[in-house]
């Protein structure tokens, strides 16, 4: 998408977040109740979720993996993420994660910048948010 700023036109690309958990099967078990789908997951010889990617039905999507302690590209500590989802659905998605029985760590609210969401966090501690933002 093309949108011009004060400087001159800018083009938008997704970002794609990354998250190491302890149990990531779980954690993508997780997103399919939210309304995520699955994406490719590749599963290494020795038990871990080398990659894999959850993929947001409005557009994104988050890459999930095995902690690695031994590789330093996969130390980021568990439950050291926040994301924001961008849903033009925040109810759907709200009473999707009521049905989860997730922990809500913001309720659905309107805000006073005219975004409509909540926010949870999920198995592992990473903070979630959904809604109508899309900047």
């Amino acid at each position: 998408m093309d949108t011009t700023t004060e400087t001159g036109t800018r083009t938008d690309h997704d970002i794609w977040s990354g998250i190491t958990a302890a149990d990531p099967l779980a954690l993508r078990a997780r997103l399919l109740t939210l309304g995520f789908t699955e994406g490719i997951l590749v599963e290494g010889d020795d038990g871990i979720v080398q990659h894999s990617e959850m993929l947001w039905p409005e557009g994104g999507r988050v890459m999930i993996s095995s902690a690695r302690p031994d590789d330093p590209h996969f130390t980021m500590p568990i439950g050291g993420a926040m994301l924001y989802v961008v849903t033009d659905e925040p109810d759907a998605v709200h009473a999707r994660a009521e049905s989860a029985g997730v922990t809500f760590t913001e309720p659905m609210e309107d805000s006073d910048y005219g975004s409509r969401g909540f926010s949870i966090l999920d198995p592992e501690c990473n903070s979630r948010s959904f809604g109508t933002y899309a900047g």
